[in-house]
């Protein structure tokens, strides 16, 4: 057997996670939470359509918790073998897993403070002591350097570009006399985007499997995007309210930070109080910090200087309860980064509670938001939402800057798809069915691509799979 199957994010964007079969073999690509839709938590809590202890390895593309948030679940359930992954996903594994366990119990425990006595208790998806357990089965690697998953099939990863450690995935696999080379994008980053480098190129391969979150779009510039982020900060001071940017721990809050240190006093940011309002972005910006060597060019440069990063004089670490408490009492000139960037729960939320209902205030969003967050219903526009049980009308000024997403738009995606060699079959997969769509009609339209939109339990013969070129 040497085959492809789709179980996650096929359709849709979260819950990254696919099975490669090689002869008796099994490898996941990612095993990733679904995230965003009155559904989510059920359908994660859900049986896998495999079984867990048959699974010989996982290679995870990087730490996000759409790719790796079910891995304790998976050790839980059974699986007993290797998880391969980048070394700065790793260690940012280390805080998002234990992060999400720690959660998923407290909210357990919120909801069975409150249940009636007829009501089924509540129960975590995973706890804190679980994703522990997990934690020794990861294993790290450099980039570039080839490692064997298990018989058969052997791995390399190489930057995608999307945040710290993140990586597009060359799988070579060898069964009987059949050989195929399979690249997994993971999430691919912009090109020329702060700290990180670009997505690198890979080689020869006879299938892509890649994402199309932002297919059917294009971002602005990222001249424009300063710019449009300079005069909000301007805008927002005159007229003295505080600005709320609900931010992913991983990769967004960093890159804000940089951007607001680089552009201090340029912005006039010298004249605001900004606050770092999540112990989990505090943690993963420590692993920045520990991975200088990953940075780009640029901001290669400025660690030598900035040690590493950019510093801000007023910035303020928020990791108590207490310290982010004490921030409600702030009613204008303050910039509150805190998570979740979708706004599915987190210190944002509280924030929100205070802020919402203020016309002076500013909501900036700086990544995609999934159908069913409450971040996406706010930048649909919705007038009113709720928060812990009440009703608030939203009179804040809502902003999206996408220019700062931490994915590439169309045209990335195209070019870094473009750069392979031969113009290998792509399965499109983690996005939208209106993005999947528009982005297999621009491969085929500017690279005579042949593109196929799996769903959830496609599977391909890679035996019948033609091999392609290397010339």
């Amino acid at each position: 057997m040497l085959e492809l199957e789709f179980f996650g994010a096929a359709g849709e964007v979260t819950g990254s996670c696919h099975i490669l079969r090689v002869g008796e073999r099994q490898v996941l690509l990612d095993c990733g939470m679904i995230q965003g839709g009155r559904d989510a938590e059920a359908r994660n809590a859900q049986p896998f359509p495999f079984d867990p202890a048959a699974i010989d390895a996982v290679v995870l593309s990087h730490a996000h918790l759409d790719h790796a948030g079910r891995l304790p679940l998976l050790v839980k359930r059974g699986f007993s073998g290797s998880i391969h992954t980048q070394d700065a996903s790793q260690d940012l594994c280390e805080i998002l897993l234990k992060d999400a366990g720690y959660l998923q119990e407290n909210e357990a425990e919120r909801r069975n403070r409150h249940r009636k006595h007829h009501e089924e208790r509540a129960v975590p998806l995973y706890t804190l002591a679980d994703a522990e357990e997990m934690l020794p089965s990861i294993t790290g690697h450099r980039y570039h350097t080839w490692f064997e998953v298990c018989d058969g099939v052997r791995a390399r990863f190489m930057d995608a570009g999307h945040i710290m450690g993140s990586a597009v995935v060359e799988v070579e696999i060898t069964h009987e006399t059949e050989q195929r080379t399979l690249i997994f994008s993971g999430d691919l980053g912009q090109y020329d985007s702060p700290i990180l480098r670009d997505p690198e190129s890979p080689g020869h391969a006879d299938l892509v499997l890649m994402e199309s979150t932002y297919g059917d779009r294009a971002h602005r510039s990222r001249d424009d995007t300063l710019l449009e982020l300079e005069e909000l900060l301007r805008a927002a001071h005159v007229e003295k309210g505080n600005i709320l940017i609900p931010a992913f721990a991983v990769g967004r809050s960093q890159e804000i930070l940089y951007l607001f240190g680089k552009h201090f006093r340029e912005w006039g940011l010298h004249r605001w109080r900004v606050f770092l309002d999540s112990p989990m972005a505090i943690a993963a910006t420590k692993v920045y910090w520990e991975h200088t060597h990953l940075y780009d060019e640029e901001a290669t440069r400025l660690s030598r200087t900035m040690n590493p990063m950019p510093s801000l004089p007023n910035l303020v670490l928020s990791k108590t309860a207490d310290d982010s408490r004490r921030i409600n009492e702030i009613e204008a000139g303050a910039i509150i980064i805190a998570g979740s960037g979708m706004c599915t729960g987190g210190r944002i939320l509280h924030h929100l509670k205070r802020n919402v209902f203020r016309p002076r205030a500013r909501i900036l969003f700086t990544g995609f938001q999934a159908y069913g967050t409450l971040g996406r219903r706010i930048v649909d526009g919705q007038k009113e939402i709720r928060l812990f049980g009440e009703t608030y009308e939203v009179k804040a000024q809502v902003s999206t800057i996408g220019g700062l997403s931490a994915h590439g738009d169309a045209d990335d995606m195209s070019r870094w798809y473009g750069s392979i060699p031969g113009t290998p079959p792509v399965y499109l997969v983690h996005g939208d069915e209106n993005a999947a769509r528009a982005f297999k009609h621009k491969l085929t339209s500017e690279h005579g691509a042949r593109v196929a939109l799996p769903q959830r339990g496609t599977r391909i013969d890679l035996k019948t799979l033609a091999k392609t070129s290397t010339a």
